[in-house]
């Protein structure tokens, strides 16, 4: 899968993205990250890419030429048939969820544009966006790490890049819950022991106490998503008692 990211800044998003497990899988070659520094696209002799908003207002906004340029560079030349996205990152998109990261993966090329200042000229969302997506109801001071995030998210689940898929099916969210607790040795820490069944090598109890385990967990801290997933899984109904024949009511 291949990356392609659109930022003032690419030192920083690089920088992030070249460490640990997505570092790693850029070099295995199992996913691609490229950052491109809109500022080499400015006809400005300053490299500016940004000016005064029309109407007036505070701060400045990002100017459309050079975004619309970096991003005709980048789709030049690329496969009619690839599948490409081209995402905003912005407080004003759709919040980021595993569901969506998850249907991210449908496409070969994910292009993403940093915004900075008071944002983008509306002309080029208009044009060349085709979705935007925020990381949440907060404000950041630009689209540089939501971006790390989307990457971080969605490489994760590119074939191979983690050692087993139940490596992130089973975390937290996207299983529908929170993810029950772990530990490790020692087996006793301060006076703090380890769950009994945790160390007794019968896999269907412990199976049992981590579900049990995380259900209780979402429901005490995200009841929403508790709430979520008893539509999705709903108890079995109760076994009905059944009814004692003739021949054994008898004495």
């Amino acid at each position: 899968m291949k990356f392609d990211i659109m930022t003032l800044f690419p030192e920083m998003v690089s920088g992030i993205l070249s460490e640990s497990i997505i570092g790693r899988a850029q070099k295995a070659g199992l996913i691609s990250i490229t950052c491109h520094n809109i500022r080499d696209y400015s006809d400005n002799k300053h490299k500016n890419v940004d000016d005064t908003p029309f109407g007036g207002g505070r701060g400045m906004v990002m100017a459309a030429p050079p975004i619309a340029a970096c991003i005709e560079d980048i789709t030049k030349g690329l496969p009619a048939d690839e599948r490409r996205r081209i995402i905003y990152l912005s407080p004003k998109g759709k919040v980021l969820t595993q569901a969506k990261a998850s249907s991210l993966l449908a496409y070969d090329r994910l292009i993403l544009l940093c915004g900075h200042y008071e944002g983008i000229d509306q002309r080029v969302l208009d044009e060349y966006v085709d979705e935007e997506i925020s990381i949440g109801d907060y404000v950041l001071t630009g689209g540089e790490l939501p971006a790390c995030v989307l990457v971080d998210t969605v490489a994760r689940m590119v074939d191979g890049v983690l050692a087993m898929p139940e490596c992130f099916e089973d975390e937290s969210i996207a299983s529908g819950l929170l993810e029950y607790p772990q530990y490790t040795r020692p087996p006793v820490f301060r006076g703090s022991a380890v769950p009994e069944v945790l160390l007794s090598g019968n896999h269907q109890a412990i199976n049992a106490w981590r579900h049990e385990a995380a259900l209780a967990l979402t429901r005490e801290r995200r009841p929403d998503l508790y709430e979520a997933y008893l539509l999705l899984h709903p108890a079995p109904p109760p076994k009905k008692k059944r009814r004692p024949t003739k021949d054994e009511t008898t004495d």
